[in-house]
């Protein structure tokens, strides 16, 4: 079984009409996590919780 950590932060809507939004991670969580600032996550209700992950990045060939 897996330890959870609770935290509490702020999000704010773009504003460009496109649903996206933007949550401010406090560093000591970036850090623990391994990303950084301007990594895409995925966001995911699981059991009532909110859950984080990374988006898979793939190149566009050209």
């Amino acid at each position: 079984m897996t330890k959870s950590e609770t935290w509490t932060v702020k999000s704010q809507g773009t504003a460009d009409g496109s649903g996206d939004f933007i949550v401010d991670l406090p560093p000591d969580l970036l850090a623990k996590m391994g990303w950084g600032v301007g990594d895409v996550l995925t966001v995911e209700v699981i059991d009532g919780a909110i859950v984080l992950k990374p988006k898979t990045y793939t190149p566009r060939s050209t």
